[in-house]
């Protein structure tokens, strides 16, 4: 994947550039400090992605991450926890906390490699979801029919015209809009917190006024979905303290 750095921190795009340096089938074309300098250099060069800096002086990188390319993918590496929810809305890969451990540097390069290659091939399934019981659902993907159990799904996550369904077992990828999957869920027991995220409900463990825990994900709650996910899922099933 040929990649670039946005970042206004010097020390920041030497430290990205030595963890590029240091993974597989990662290739970095350039290093700029602004979003506009950027901007310049995808208007003649394809790349297939982008770490970039969210609070960066001009432009910043939650602005300039909606208007790259379609092919392009974006993660995001800042030193600020609190953007991570604007990223998601605007269907970033993921959402990268400097100091950044090689580990987890690698593990969302080879989620945006993933991506990259459906995106780029088409080889996900054509959207097709059909319900035919009030349990689960059969969707294409990968060439195949799979049957998901309601129960079994801990959440779905959006990518452009992808979603992924992470179930207790597996992940199924396939071409759909997330708003499409969302329709056709039980919404007693379905809830949208984000633009990029659908929960399962019966599978939160916990939760916070930014976050869903379930198993080991942690799912942000978007502002603009806050007020329906309390409302609707959590206010009436709180325990009263009065006896």
């Amino acid at each position: 994947m040929r990649c670039i750095i946005v970042d206004d921190e010097p020390l920041a795009r030497e430290g990205i550039a030595s963890l590029v340096s240091k993974t597989p089938g990662v290739e970095l074309v350039g290093t700029f400090n602004s979003a506009n300098a950027a901007a310049r250099f995808l208007a003649d060069e394809a790349v297939d992605l982008l770490f970039l800096d969210i609070q960066m002086p001009g432009m910043n990188g939650i602005d300039f991450a909606k208007s790259v390319p379609p092919l392009t993918l974006v993660i995001f590496t800042t030193a600020y926890a609190e953007y991570a929810l604007d990223s998601y809305e605007v269907e970033a890969v993921d959402y990268l906390i400097k100091p950044i451990k090689i580990e987890r540097f690698q593990k969302a390069v080879l989620k945006a490699s993933n991506y990259l290659d459906l995106l780029k091939s088409g080889s996900a399934s054509t959207n097709s979801i059909q319900r035919i019981a009030n349990d689960y659902f059969f969707v294409k993907a990968e060439r195949r029919i799979f049957k998901i159990q309601f129960n079994d799904i801990l959440f779905i996550e959006g990518l452009k015209d992808y979603v992924v369904i992470q179930t207790v077992s597996q992940k199924v990828i396939t071409a759909m809009n997330i708003k499409t999957i969302y329709d056709q869920l039980p919404h007693n027991t379905f809830a949208r917190v984000s633009k990029s995220y659908i929960i399962n409900m019966g599978q939160v463990t916990s939760f916070d006024n930014n976050t869903a825990f379930i198993d080991k994900y942690e799912i942000p709650i978007g502002d603009a979905y806050r007020t329906q996910f309390f409302d609707g899922f959590v206010t009436g099933k709180l325990l009263s303290r009065n006896r």
